[in-house]
């Protein structure tokens, strides 16, 4: 009964939205003042994605992003509404665009090639997110002059601490689900260099992962590395770690100037 009942949600929504609208919405925090590496990394993922499909959105920062989330298993952000759909985060984006409107990028793959797309994307998710967040909460210098600091900057005193403390608790849940919270900063950063080593394998001398095309996997990627390159922290071991793999490093290049333009950067816009 249930999935009968999905099915025809899913024909019902795809049946009415066949064409892209021109109200599309993208809800982030404040990029100077508010949002933290992991919510930059996924917001800026969706961005380049929506734009890799020339998919056109208005967004909209806002300082109450994340409670306008319908929710996710990691930064519950961006927020995209289409129409009367909300959806939030880089998966549930891109399965909704697919399924809803037909679009994908990585239509011209194998099928053994998707599979290894989505395989890296579940990695680099994975890792990349829990490194963001443990540097960011769990790295004593970052967290007090960092990161609490834009987290609480929009909230009045004293909402401002019991902001930082509901965020704080959310995230080390994440980190304990995720076996991150007991890890030491050397482990962290080890995995990093070992998916980063992955990736700048699977890059080569290509433009993107898989060829002269993007996919998925390059507009996340690009996400979590060009948001780790440019947000400045007081320990910047990430970008240290990442900005060993020349590749990725014109990788991240290529993208920033293939879809972003010095002004839009300058507005957020997408």
């Amino acid at each position: 009964m249930a999935s009968t009942i999905e099915n025809f949600y899913k024909k019902t929504t795809t049946a009415g939205m066949k064409d892209w609208p021109r109200d599309a919405v993208l809800y982030q925090p404040y990029e100077e003042e508010q949002i933290l590496l992991a919510e930059n990394a996924s917001c800026l993922a969706v961005r380049t994605y929506l734009k890799m499909l020339n998919l056109p959105v208005a967004l909209e920062q806002r300082a109450n992003a994340e409670f306008i989330s319908p929710g996710g298993k990691r930064t519950k952000l961006p927020v995209l509404r289409v129409e009367n759909f909300i959806y939030a985060e880089f998966d549930h984006i891109v399965m909704f665009v697919e399924q809803n409107f037909n679009k994908s990028l990585n239509a011209l793959l194998s099928p053994d090639e998707k599979d290894l797309m989505r395989s890296l994307i579940c990695l680099a998710e994975h890792i990349f997110t829990n490194a963001e967040q443990y540097v960011s909460w769990m790295d004593a210098d970052v967290r007090d002059t960092v990161t609490k600091k834009r987290n609480g900057c929009v909230f009045p005193f004293p909402l401002n601490y019991v902001q930082n403390w509901r965020k704080e608790s959310a995230v080390k849940r994440q980190l304990r689900l995720a076996d991150y919270l007991n890890v030491s900063l050397d482990k962290v950063i080890s995995d990093v260099d070992h998916l980063c080593q992955d990736l700048s394998d699977r890059l080569g001398d290509r433009q993107y992962f898989f060829g002269n095309n993007p996919t998925e996997l390059d507009a996340l990627v690009f996400g979590h590395l060009y948001s780790i390159f440019t947000m400045k922290l007081p320990n910047n071991v990430l970008a240290l770690t990442i900005h060993k793999y020349s590749n990725l490093n014109q990788f991240c290049m290529n993208i920033d100037v293939a879809y972003f333009s010095a002004k839009e950067k300058g507005k957020g816009a997408n």
